[in-house]
């Protein structure tokens, strides 16, 4: 080991700089991690032996083109210390941490090299020697280091775009190659169009930016060491930034953690109004903000405008002041793909002598436009391109960006579909071969069968138990069953929850495993689902099918049979066997001793059928008589129970779905629900009290009470007094506020119950304090989610925390060192922000079909483009309405641009006259020449439903008031039965002729739009997407709120 001195140039917090010179000690042996090693450098080879040639980026290539080096095709990268530390200086920690990742997933084969600490490859840098230069000779002495080191067994070559570099080191004869990045990719990936166009893109802007003028739009963000010491002082205010989406232009928020203030009048909201006080952030940033004077403050629009939906705020008067800022710094960049659109151009735009300049418009309207340098401005008019962000100077009124991809032509399916999984950054390309080959096997020809060591090793419920699963009607992909049974004479009772083993098959660290983790859950869109599982074992190996033999991790409660009290619980790897595949319908039907065909009984003869029957019958009675139990205990603590939606699927002998309809709540539904919740409760208690300080739990926040305004001011206006002190409280008071003459108004309340709920999350019990793991909705001390390992990575987690806790009850320490509570909380942010993405891109889905769905109408002549509405919200110039029929949500306008209002004649259909508009608490007037109408609260009015098109954003559905009577009687109405089921129906056909138009297009289709089906794995609806777009379509809007509903937690 040899010793020497850094000298490193840093900047004090004062903004002075500073020399500092440390110690620096240089080894011999620096692992190379080269399969083809001779030397004993402690390897672990991760650089596998068949690559032809390894890559040794410069660090100016790291820096600017990272994002061509993610290419799977480009393997073999060997990233140095010294393009590393480049990276994190200049590009943040937001781009370093990327290209962590990126060294971190062994589907990528690259390493990293720590050229500095290696005795032969460390250079020191030269007096005057500039900072560029000097990281590039470093990279050339590494890349010569691994010639020599490897004794040539492996070509390398070293791609820079410093031509002088090239020019230089191309002559030195070392071995080394040196290459500009254009000249890499025609050499070795000619093929890759995908790269070339990438690389040609990157330029541009890079190009665009060095001839940015100089005259100052915005004002300079103030620097990091300002910022950080104004944040600690109290000057300045970090959040991140919510612009509106409704009024992007000029309005956005932050929502301040833990902000304190003397002036009692400051709440924990920051408005940020117009353009120039955002100062260059784009939504998602976090920033720093300085209040304004309060005579500046400004209150928030409560006017409707254009697509507008509910909001979730906590006072809806827009006279109110609120404290009001500017934007002073940005403390992270959270920019992502974004989806444009190239409009049609008009007129002449900036142009170079290669390439031309254009402002692209975002699909979303929260993003500012964007300037795109590129050659094919023509190509790509009208059309959905993914494009980044690279940087927005304080010379330039909009930022400079490069394209990625492009998607297809707007307004195609496909193109529309993929938009909204990039906007709401879902990756989810088909599993590798790689992956797949980690995966059993189970075909005709090679069955699948228990290993004999795992039927040693587990507890045998095959014979003992009699397991049932109790599922949708053609539910193929079975997580979980149940089993109950009384012995010792009756005085006892066994409960028991049977939860496929995914653990035993995915392996921590496997790449399947890294997959799911970065899926994190099953995505469920409107005419397809992605997977976070292959479908070997989601549909089959880990579906605890009826009849066969499958692992499971199991909890049994052993309970008193009078008292119903827990005794001891057991917890372990099950070997089981499903007798009976039930779905609700059936169980409910035995139950109630309904004659009934249970299909594994069908062929048995009538005395055993009786028997085996009548056993079924008695299993089912004793598990809901434990469930009521169960509830009960919930209820007396608070539970909610909030609006939710049951269907059934219809399906044909093929078992494809012919139709959905309105399901009446069964008390079989709850009685699964309830095991669920408990089995969940009950891992929770065991794994955070055998690792108090790395558990994975779910928490679910009391919501705040200023959220809850419009419902009470609404339940108010109806006679009905709603409390909300606690959650008790607050499931009581809904319970008795029912309208006998409108069932809908319980319904309603609900719904602005659950939109006032806080957001269900996932957290390490190490970063939080016990208080902090309530659950709010379910009543429960502790939760998490242990019974859907198949759809859900948080589950993959805690069956392996249960696993651990098992193993150390025994006295056998974990085979694998847990995560710390820092790795957990990350995976745990990690999880919470796919879920919102899931529930976002579900959500943004079903509004895609519902648009699908009235576009080819003609609302004027189309009767089922007249619906029945409900109004559950007054706004300063109109209404927000719900149509149960469709399930539709939006704004109904009273007064509109002209100054016109919506004037009601005697027999009730309304006109637009010139006149004024009044806002109330409960209601809202218009007053014209056919004198005053007014509008309330749950009034029913009858609204035409039309689709609003744009070339750049998603279409929007318009609501227009032409009675203010009800469409048809409430009373015959039955809210979203057969219009919803027929609004789907319609769906589903569309989907599938598209997909058949685009089969039939193929052989004709430009090569411009291949990535189209780049990223699709279900290619015609099944069950689950469709059950899940029907839940979006209903009252709830559940992609907005976490789900509380008992069948949902």
């Amino acid at each position: 080991m040899i010793k020497t001195e850094k000298i490193l140039h840093l900047k004090s917090c004062r903004g002075r700089k500073v020399r500092v010179v440390r110690e620096h000690y240089l080894r011999e042996r620096v692992p190379c991690y080269s399969s083809r090693c001779q030397n004993t450098c402690y390897n672990t080879p991760l650089l596998p032996r068949d690559l032809t040639h390894y890559v040794v980026p410069d660090a100016t290539v790291v820096v600017d083109y990272l994002e061509i080096l993610e290419f799977q095709e480009l393997r073999g990268i060997v990233f140095t210390q010294t393009a590393c530390q480049a990276v994190q200086h200049s590009k943040g920690r937001r781009q370093y941490n990327r290209l962590r990742n990126l060294l971190k997933d062994p589907r990528h084969d690259c390493v990293l090299f720590a050229n500095e600490f290696q005795e032969y490859s460390y250079c020191p840098r030269e007096k005057g020697e500039s900072q560029e230069k000097w990281q590039t000779r470093c990279v050339y002495a590494a890349a010569e280091w691994y010639y020599n080191h490897l004794a040539g067994m492996m070509d390398i070559v070293m791609i820079t775009e410093d031509q002088d570099a090239v020019a230089q080191y191309d002559k030195l004869n070392s071995g080394v190659c040196v290459l500009s990045i254009q000249d890499y990719l025609q050499r070795f990936w000619k093929q890759l169009d995908a790269a070339h166009e990438l690389y040609s893109s990157i330029s541009q802007a890079l190009q665009e930016k060095e001839s940015e003028g100089s005259e100052k739009e915005y004002a300079e963000h103030l620097p990091a060491e300002i910022l950080e010491a104004g944040i600690k002082s109290g000057r300045y205010i970090s959040g991140t930034l919510n612009v509106d989406k409704h009024r992007a232009q000029t309005e956005a928020s932050i929502m301040t953690e833990g902000f304190s203030n003397k002036n009692t009048d400051v709440s924990l909201c920051v408005l940020v109004r117009g353009g120039k006080n955002r100062n260059r952030a784009v939504h998602g940033d976090l920033v720093a903000v300085e209040l304004l004077p309060k005579r500046e403050w400004r209150g928030k629009v409560t006017a409707l405008t254009e697509g507008q939906g509910e909001e979730k705020s906590g006072e809806d008067d827009g006279s109110l002041p609120l404290p009001t800022g500017r934007v002073v710094g940005i403390l992270q960049r959270n920019w992502r793909d974004y989806v444009v659109t190239f409009p049609v151009r008009e007129g002449t735009q900036s142009q170079s002598r290669n390439s031309q300049r254009i402002l692209t418009v975002p699909w979303d309207r929260r993003i500012p436009k964007i300037r795109i340098s590129t050659q094919q401005v023509d190509a790509l008019q009208d059309h959905r391109v993914v494009v980044r962000i690279d940087s927005w100077e304080s010379t330039s009124l909009y930022p400079n960006g490069h394209t990625v991809r492009v998607l297809g032509r707007a307004g195609e399916l496909e193109t529309e579909v993929q938009t909204v999984l990039i906007e709401n950054c879902i990756h989810v390309a088909p599993f590798s071969d790689a992956q797949l080959r980690e995966m059993p096997v189970n075909s005709p020809e090679k069955p699948w069968r228990v290993d004999p060591v795992q039927a040693a090793e587990r507890r045998d419920l095959r014979e003992s138990h009699l397991v049932f699963s109790i599922d949708p009607q053609g539910c193929e992909d079975v997580d979980d069953t149940l089993s109950v049974r009384s012995f010792a004479d009756g005085k006892l009772l066994e409960l028991g929850v049977h939860i496929a083993d995914v653990t035993h098959f995915v392996k921590e660290g496997s790449l399947t495993d890294l997959e799911a983790c970065t899926r994190a859950t099953t995505y469920y869109l409107a005419d397809r689902r992605y997977d976070m599982l292959p479908a070997v074992l989601s549909a089959d190996l880990c579906s605890l099918l009826g009849g066969v033999d499958r692992y499971a991790m199991s909890v049994l409660w052993e309970l008193d049979a009078q008292t119903l009290a827990v005794n001891k619980v057991w917890y372990g790897r099950t070997l089981i066997r499903s007798s009976y595949q039930l779905h609700y319908e059936l169980a409910q039907a035995l139950l109630d001793g309904e004659p009934a065909e249970v299909p594994e009984l069908a062929e048995l003869g009538s005395e055993e059928k009786d028997a085996k029957l009548a056993e079924l019958t008695q299993a089912l009675e004793m598990l809901t008589h434990v469930a009521r139990h169960l509830r009960a205990q919930r209820d007396r603590g608070g539970a909610l129970e909030l609006e939710g939606v049951e269907v059934r699927a219809q399906l044909d002998e093929e078992k494809n779905i012919t139709a959905l309809v309105p399901r009446q709540p069964l008390e079989v539904h709850e009685t699964v629900a309830e095991c669920m919740i408990y089995a969940n409760h009950w891992v929770a208690r065991k794994i955070q009290e055998t690792f108090p300080h790395q558990a994975l739990l779910r928490c679910h926040p009391p919501p705040r009470q200023e959220f809850f305004n419009q419902l009470v001011e609404s339940a108010r206006a109806r006679g009905f007094s709603i409390s909300t002190r606690t959650n008790k409280a607050l499931a009581d008071s809904l319970n008795q506020a029912v309208d006998p003459q409108d069932p809908l108004v319980n319904r309603l309340l609900r719904m602005m119950a659950t939109h006032a709920m806080s957001q269900a999350l996932y957290l390490s019990t190490g970063a939080q304090s016990q208080d902090q793991y309530y659950h709010y909705g379910l009543a429960l001390d502790r939760y998490t989610h242990f019974t859907s390992p198949i759809r859900r990575y948080a589950d993959i987690v805690v069956h392996r925390l249960l696993t651990a806790a098992i193993e150390m009850e025994r006295g056998v320490g974990p085979c694998k060192a847990l995560a710390s509570n820092k790795e957990l909380e990350e995976t745990a942010q990690h999880i919470n922000n796919k879920n919102r993405a899931a529930q976002r891109a579900q959500k943004l889905s079903t509004e895609l079909f519902q648009c699908l769905f009235f576009k080819e109408r003609d609302p004027e002549t189309d009767e089922r483009c007249v619906a029945d509405a409900v109004i559950y919200s007054i706004r300063e110039n109109g209404v927000l309405v719900f149509v149960p029929e469709y399930g539709v949500k939006g704004p109904v306008y009273m007064k509109s641009r002209e100054g016109q209002v919506v004037a009601a004649g005697q027999d009730g259909s309304c006109e637009w006259q010139s006149g004024s508009v009044r806002r109330y608490t409960d209601h809202i007037s218009t007053t014209s020449g056919c004198g005053t109408s007014t509008f309330r609260l749950f009034d029913h009015i009858t609204v035409r439903i039309s689709v609003h098109s744009t070339q750049c954003h998603a279409d929007s559905l318009n609501l227009e008031i032409i009675s203010n009577k009800p469409h048809r009687s409430t009373e015959s109405q039955q809210p979203g039965s057969q219009g919803r089921c027929q609004l789907v129906q319609e769906v589903v056909r569309l989907a599938e002729e598209a997909h058949q138009q685009a089969q039939e297009k193929e052989a004709q289709r430009p090569k411009l739009s291949k990535e189209e089906r780049e990223f699709r794995q279900s290619k015609t609806p099944n069950l689950y997407s469709l059950l899940e777009e029907v839940r979006e379509l209903a009252l709830m809007d559940l992609a907005m709120v976490p789900q509380v509903c008992a069948t949902t937690a």
